[in-house]
């Protein structure tokens, strides 16, 4: 067989970039945004350029070896489902070993991140390794999973307060709930993807548990999201430049309603796949805010 017949094989490289979702970035995105807004506010305004370097940079390792410990987590679970039977590890193309072995390396360069801030930051940083690692196992046995998502990905908001003021006031904490709302709006239309999938599994999702309320939960929870930061925001003294943010993020929701009431999967992933763009316009109403 002629070179130019042999079916293409993935580099070890490529392979590696699909398991870290290396060309889905909006992953990485859905974690940047709340954490960089609360760096702002945390520190009154720029929070200097080492600390945006160390969430920047933390926030993209962390979410790389996040993805690596799920798929070795759900790896039986995903070979049943369509749009993730390909990936590395369920494929057998990477060993659940190498892909942990892999994942812990980004974690410690993380965490060396994180080394250079303070002793609070630190200590934080293990409650937060610690929800991640959580998370992929909570779908066998929590009805709502993706509340414990909810808090790993709006964990870098107590850390980036602990990163400025060397301590985690109420406000992180209130911030970090009303984030959490929209990690269940967003991951819940992801699940509505799959839910045909999942019931044959077996495994649970926050749209298996809304059943024919997934629409208006999911709506409710950008409600309660927006609602959370609009008042923390009118606290905090910001100005007409925030409610703008919140008002083109409230549009955005409007817009994902019509992509997810007919509950179809182009629907559904679209709205999902999009969604930080609601988290950066709120980030954008926080950095003009602080201007």
């Amino acid at each position: 067989m002629s070179a130019s017949t042999l079916p293409d094989t993935p580099s070890r490289l490529s392979l590696y970039l699909n398991l870290i979702r290396w060309d889905r970035p909006a992953g990485t995105y859905l974690l940047l945004w709340p954490t960089l807004a609360a760096l702002w506010i945390a520190a009154g305004g720029f929070p200097g350029w080492h600390l945006l370097v160390v969430f920047v940079a933390g926030t993209f390792l962390m979410r790389s070896a996040g993805c690596a410990v799920n798929d070795v987590a759900d790896r039986d679970f995903d070979k049943h489902v369509k749009r993730t039977a390909q990936r590395p590890v369920t494929s057998g193309a990477i060993t659940p070993k190498a892909a942990l072995v892999f994942g812990a390396a980004l974690a410690l360069i993380a965490f060396a991140l994180v080394l250079t801030t303070n002793l609070p930051t630190i200590a934080w940083s293990f409650a937060a390794l610690a929800v991640a690692i959580f998370y992929p196992f909570t779908k066998r046995f929590f009805s709502m999973p993706q509340a414990v998502l909810g808090v790993a990905f709006s964990f870098g908001i107590p850390m980036a307060f602990a990163a400025v003021r060397g301590e985690v006031p109420m406000l992180a904490w209130q911030l970090l709930i009303g984030n959490l709302f929209w990690v269940l709006a967003y991951d819940t239309e992801y699940a509505m993807v799959d839910r045909d999938d999942d019931l044959q599994i077996g495994i649970k999702t926050s749209a298996i548990t809304l059943g024919r309320f997934d629409v208006i939960g999911v709506m409710l929870f950008y409600a309660a999201y927006l609602a959370i930061w609009g008042v923390l925001g009118a606290q905090l003294g910001f100005g007409w430049g925030y409610f703008a943010g919140i008002a083109i993020a409230a549009g955005q929701v409007l817009w994902h309603f019509t992509l997810i009431r007919e509950r179809t999967r182009d629907g559904c992933f679209k709205a999902f796949r999009l969604n930080h763009w609601v988290g950066f316009a709120v980030l954008a109403g926080v950095l003009i805010g602080k201007l």
